[in-house]
Parts: structure tokens; sequence; C-alpha cells
């Protein structure tokens, strides 16, 4: 009873007395597939001046932590080309490495880089892909992970998510202002802090173009509001400050409108928020506690936790007649909902023999899975190409973030800043 009060209050006391142990994190596989993907990636031929970011590393880190490759070590490699024609295919083939990346770096007069890659299949000798960028120094690891977005693509079908940002919470008691909103990189790089604050920030939100951000802040007079915040800017405003919890906000799928949970009206219930007109339209009515709202793909459906049977499980509600429709049956504790890209799979914190830990149930198939072994799971969230999910756990008592495969095959964990971490939120294709 005491984890499901925190959720409906928002998480604010699991936040504000979260311990101050720090939280580095080093990138490693934990878990990772059988039948990964065997690919050299060749260190890129520099001219003209050595290159500040590793493209070849980049990529090859990319890759490794998908799970659905393994990338041979570089000091294994036979040989070390740049080019397709001078491929010695044999050297490849004698590793039993089905896939080759390699490309080269030059430094260009004006200041510019010139980046060539391209990928071959070893088996048959056959170029699969090549092309170039002309990027700036600072945007040299942009063009990495855009290269692991391509090749991902080409290997899997599946669009890579390789140059996405994480959004996410980070606490530190000791520090002039405890709190933090931070995001980074999918691989943890390039952290960049948008709010600094003295008082709790929860509920992070990404706007379905990543120009914006949507959270809470209990800052100035600690009550819970919640802001628009634009990245570019660095702009923001307060769209919500009732009486009450303003809390859980969620964009709609065209960025016109917030999903929240207010209790202005007693209970805590769903509203909607149209961001222009400033309109709000409740859209639960029950006695009981209506809390974490997510949009569907359709952008005409809400899942969303409640207590109305209960204890905390999932609905969906449809917007267009305000039909409600109980989707989690398994254990009697489910909340904190995500859904993937498709629509297929919905994604949650499930609670079984006292541990809260991430659950897949496909809403298609009726299947369910816990894919996570940990003890303290929270605030799952989808990454946009619907593969991997991140959340916040607790490790040796720390707050750290990992992902997960949707399958529950691959295991990752990821880099933070120092600080207790929480509420990561996945980014849209950027």
């Amino acid at each position: 009873m005491r984890k499901w009060t925190f959720i409906l209050l928002l998480g604010c006391l699991n936040l504000v007395h979260a311990s101050l142990a720090n939280a580095n994190l080093v990138i490693e596989i934990t878990q990772g597939r059988e039948d990964a993907v065997p690919i050299a990636v060749v260190p890129f031929q520099a001219t003209g001046g050595q290159p500040s970011e590793d493209i070849a590393a980049i990529v090859a880190a990319d890759l490794h932590r998908s799970g659905q490759f393994r990338p041979l070590p570089t000091a294994d490699l036979l040989s070390r080309p740049s080019r397709g024609e001078d491929v010695i295919w044999r050297d490849f083939r004698v590793m039993n490495t089905d896939y080759v990346v390699l490309g080269r770096v030059n430094r260009q007069a004006d200041g510019l880089f010139k980046v060539e890659y391209e990928l071959h299949d070893v088996a048959r000798g056959a170029r699969l892909l090549a092309a170039s960028y002309t990027p700036e120094a600072s945007q040299l690891r942009d063009v990495a992970h855009s290269i692991s977005d391509r090749v991902f693509e080409q290997l899997t079908g599946i669009q890579g998510a390789f140059s996405t940002k994480i959004l996410y919470v980070t606490v530190d008691h000791d520090a002039s202002y405890p709190f933090q909103l931070q995001y980074a990189d999918a691989d943890g790089h390039r952290t960049q802090t948008i709010l600094r604050s003295r008082e709790p920030i929860m509920s992070p939100s990404w706007s379905p173009d990543g120009s914006q951000v949507a959270y809470v802040s209990f800052e100035g007079d600690g009550l819970p509001k919640i802001y628009v915040h634009e990245l570019a800017s660095s702009q923001r405003r307060v769209v919500s400050s009732e009486r009450g919890i303003n809390g859980a906000p969620a964009w709609s799928p065209d960025g016109t409108r917030l999903a929240l949970t207010l209790s202005r009206d007693g209970n805590p219930q769903i509203y909607t928020l149209d961001l222009q007109s400033g309109q709000l339209t409740r859209q639960t009515n029950s006695r009981a506690i209506d809390t974490e709202p997510r949009w569907l793909p359709d952008g005409q459906s809400l899942i969303f936790t409640s207590s109305r049977s209960g204890g905390p499980q999932i609905y969906r509600l449809d917007l267009r007649d305000g039909s409600v429709r109980r989707l989690t049956f398994e254990g009697n504790y489910n909340a904190r909902p995500d859904i993937t890209p498709d629509g297929r799979h919905l994604v949650f914190v499930h609670r079984s023999s006292g541990r809260f830990q991430i659950g897949v149930q496909d809403l298609k198939r009726g299947t369910f899975d816990v894919v996570t072994g940990t003890n303290m799971d929270e605030s799952p969230s989808v990454a946009p190409n619907g593969t991997m999910i991140i959340y916040g756990t607790q490790e040796g008592g720390t707050g750290v973030l990992e992902a997960v495969s949707i399958d529950g095959r691959v295991k990752v964990n990821l880099p933070s800043k120092e600080g207790e971490v929480r509420e990561p939120a996945w980014s849209p294709f950027l």
C-alpha cells in the first residue's frame, strides 16, 4: 500500500528521501543475445589531423549496447581497410564476422570534416551501404550515431534510436541545488542540465518533436506545478497550477495537448489540457484515484493507473465516448504504464512476491512477461523504435538507470552523472 501511495503522490516522497550515494555508471552489457550478429567496425582512417571523436569506437559501442550485435575487438582485426576495394575478405571470414563497417575522416581546409563510411556483407563480399557527411567538429558524435542508426536499420529492418536523447532527474542533497533535470545522448554522453532547483522535480515528458519538455516542479511556494520548457531558448511557462496535485504530464501525439493528473475536484483524476487555448477537460469521473496517463499512438485514447478495482491496475480510456476498459489482471499491483510506438506492448511496473519489476504485456496476443530481475524498478520509458525500455532501479542502495529489451533478452547498465538518478524518459526520434 505504501508504494502505491508514493506513486499516486507522483513519486514525491520517494524522490525527496532518495539516498545520496553517487551514481557513476559504466556502460556494460549485463545480458546479451546468444545469437548476436558478429560485426567488425574498423577504425576510420584519419587524414588532415586527428578528429576529436573516435567515430568507429562510438559506432561499435552503439551496436554493442543494442545487444543485437557482437563487435569484433579492435585488437583482433587482421587488417584495417578504409575502402571497400581494400578489404581482404578472408581476414574477416576467418574471424567468423558477418559484416564490416569501415570509413575515412578527412579534416578539410575550411575546418569541416568529410566523413565517409561503408557497410559490407562479408559472406557475399558486397557493399550494402555507403554515405558521406560534412560535419563540424562538434557534430562528429552526431555523425557516429547516425551511422549506427543506418547500419542498425539496414541489418535489422528496425529504425535505429542511437541519435535519440534520454531525459532524467538527479538528486544530490550535498549540492546547492539538489534537484536537477538533465538530458544526454542515448549512450549517456554530452549531458546537459535543463533546470537546477532546491525543490523536487519529477515526471519529465518529451514533446513529440523533441523541442520541449513538460515536468512537475515544486519551486517557489513548495506546491506542485506543471511547466512546459522550450529547450532551444530555455523559456518556460506554468501551464497548470490548480489546487492540490498537478502531476504526470504526458504530451499528445500531435503535441497540442497534455494529459495530466489533477485533484482540484477531490480525488486525483485524469484531465486533458489544450496548450493553445488553455482549456481544461476532465476525462475520468470515478470515486477512485486515477493517475499516470499516457497517450496511445492513435491520439484518441489514454492508458492510466487507477485504484477503481481496489488496487492499482491499468485501464484504457476512449476519449471519443468516455468508455473505460481494464487491461491488466496479472497480480494485484500494476502501475506506471507506457506503451510501445506501435501500440502493441504495454509496459509497466508489476509487483510480485514483494518485488517491483518491469512487466510487458502483448495487447494483441494477451501474453505477459516480467523482463527485469531487480527488486525496486520504476518509471519505465520505451525507446521510440520500441526495442528497449529504460527504467530507474536500485543498485547498492543507489538510484541508477538501466535498460532492457522488450523481450527481456538484453540488459544494459547506463551511465549518469553523480547523484540519485530517477524518472528517465526516452526522447522521440529527433
